[in-house]
């Protein structure tokens, strides 16, 4: 990077940190650090909901997973508005009435303590390991930039935000969330405009979305079904329902944005602005990723995006990757030559158009099968190698294509997405460790100044956890991917608790305690023996609990009264 770049991403990122820190500044209560004093408006909520779940992940891997994959991952989403309503009638009016610190308090409130100690612990390690993985994508980038030891970078990326996060609280995540947020969707619009700028002389946006059409990459919409098919309308719109009605109802990552509202108004507001906002955000970031895909069809792609895996691949297998790199000449020059044909015959309306369609499609498959191979061989000599290289697609693109300060401040926007999205994580941790664990075991009754002390030191634990965690991230693949899959493993159990909690009013704390149990190890099975695509096992992990639940009356009869429905 340039000097300019520096200058820009560390005045970025510093800027950040103070505004943090003087915003944050003079904690005197728990109520103030872990809920902000209930004070927040609902534009606030909108843009912490929306920070807190597109981390770095989001702009780092979603482009890369449209070039690979095409945009058929904002199916995704789907399901999300629906949730919102849901969760908005059913799970913020009791939220709000019972002033709850973190969800699972009203699970005691309606069962018992030990299943309010299950569910935190469920989410607990969720989303204690997807906060590692969090902080692992924003450290790709500094350890690509700088050639540094990755778990340094990954000290480094973690340890920065937690400086206000430790200090300042919700109030400091709320308002620095707010800031990020607007900074990330302004530098991510202008990157998409620049990225139709650098296409070769006389390509537009419209030639650049036929050749990303004619490749498969837009993909938006697939209606096949099929159980073992990750992203299509069925399992977006019904696997996502549930995914998002878990995440943002049960998820005190989420819960604890929306609860720190005025009132249930602004809370609501921010939840269904939320739903309406968030697909089109996601197909625009996507579509960088489908338009990346028509860059590179024009222009000259490296053989591998991950240029140290591959470097390594070149300094002990020198042989094969003279090969690789002779064949992927070749290759790649024909491909340019294929699409900028394309161009031309459509164009002209020339009836040799299909043929020459044709005759592109066949060489993508032919770049795709080398890039496959690259990738093993990659594998293969580097065990600490990472998987794919999905995620240095778009990185690719902005330290070679980019002007200088602009590739300084898109770095800034990729850390800036990973602290908005990382400290909610660890402010959500810390209230739920202590809550939901550390004073429910508590004998004695602590001081509020002493618990205020207690939340910065959980905080502090879980930051050390979260980087920890990010050491082993390198092993994941598509980051992205990742982070979904993790958290199926557990939202669907986690929802099917609350699900039974709100609606079925017979079952008591010992049937939803086991029930939740037995459905966490029949999703684990399920995905151990890859039945189905893991947005299924939302669904599967939900109505296993209230299913496992129901047989249970059949042969129990709750002796004691069951708690008070809120």
């Amino acid at each position: 990077m340039s000097n300019i770049d520096w200058a820009v991403l560390i005045f970025t990122l510093l800027a950040v940190v103070a505004y943090g820190v003087f915003i944050g500044r003079g904690q005197k209560s728990n109520a103030s650090y872990l809920k902000a004093d209930n004070k927040m408006p609902w534009y606030i909520v909108l843009l912490g909901i929306m920070a807190t779940q597109a981390s770095a992940i989001t702009f780092l891997s979603a482009p890369g997973q449209a070039y690979t994959d095409g945009m058929r991952f904002v199916q995704y989403y789907f399901g999300l508005p629906l949730a919102m309503i849901v969760i908005c009638i059913t799970f913020i009016p009791i939220f709000q009435r019972l002033n709850v610190y973190t969800a699972y308090e009203y699970l005691e409130n309606r069962f018992d303590k030990k299943t309010r100690v299950l569910t935190s612990l469920l989410f607990l390690f969720s989303r204690g390991l997807s906060t590692g993985i969090s902080i692992y994508a924003p450290s790709i980038i500094l350890s690509s930039v700088l050639n540094w030891n990755i778990y340094l970078t990954n000290i480094l990326t973690g340890g920065i935000l937690l400086i206000y996060t430790y200090i300042g609280g919700a109030k400091a995540i709320a308002h620095t969330q707010k800031l990020q947020f607007l900074i990330i969707l302004g530098t991510m619009a202008f990157a998409g405009y620049l990225l139709v700028q650098n296409m070769p002389n006389g390509i537009g946006f419209k030639d650049a979305l036929y050749l990303a059409g004619k490749s498969g990459k837009l993909n938006v919409i697939t209606t096949g079904f099929d159980w073992k098919d990750k992203y299509n309308i069925w399992s977006g719109l019904i696997g996502g329902f549930f995914l998002a009605l878990s995440y943002f109802g049960t998820d005190q990552s989420q819960v604890g944005r929306y609860i720190t509202a005025k009132d249930n108004t602004n809370a609501k507001m921010g939840l269904l602005l939320n739903g309406l906002v968030k697909i089109p955000m996601q197909f625009a970031i996507l579509l960088i990723g489908a338009l990346l895909f028509a860059f590179f069809a024009l222009k000259p792609a490296p053989i591998y995006f991950n240029e140290r895996s591959y470097q390594y691949l070149k300094t002990t297998q020198p042989q094969q990757a003279a090969a690789f790199e002779k064949e992927h000449a070749a290759l790649q020059q024909k491909f340019n030559q294929q699409s900028k044909h394309i161009l031309e015959e459509k164009e002209k309306q020339s009836p040799g158009l299909n043929a020459s369609i044709a005759d592109f499609k066949s060489t993508q498959k032919q770049v795709k099968e080398l890039h496959g191979r690259v990738e093993e061989a990659i594998n293969k000599s580097n065990y600490n190698a990472e998987k794919t290289d999905t995620n240095y697609i778009f990185l690719y693109f902005v330290k070679n294509t980019l002007p200088s300060g602009m590739i300084g401040l898109l770095f800034a926007v990729i850390f800036l997405a990973s602290w908005g999205s990382i400290s909610a994580a660890l402010n959500s941790l810390a209230a739920c460790s202590l809550k939901d664990i550390h004073l429910i075991f508590e004998e004695k009754e602590i001081a509020d100044e002493d618990e205020l002390k207690y939340s910065r030191l959980h905080t502090l634990a879980w930051g050390i956890f979260s980087i920890a965690v990010a050491m082993f991230a390198t092993q994941m693949g598509s980051l992205i991917e990742a982070v979904n899959v993790l958290g199926s493993l557990f939202y669907g159990p986690i929802l099917g608790i609350f699900l039974v909690a709100f609606y079925f009013k017979k079952i008591n704390g010992p049937l939803v305690f086991t029930a939740a149990i037995l459905a966490e190890i029949a999703v684990i099975a399920v995905y151990e023996f890859d039945v189905v695509s893991f947005l299924w096992l939302n669904v599967i992990g939900a109505f296993a609990v209230i299913i496992f639940s129901l047989l249970g009356l059949l042969f129990y009869q709750p002796k004691t009264p069951i708690g008070k429905p809120a």
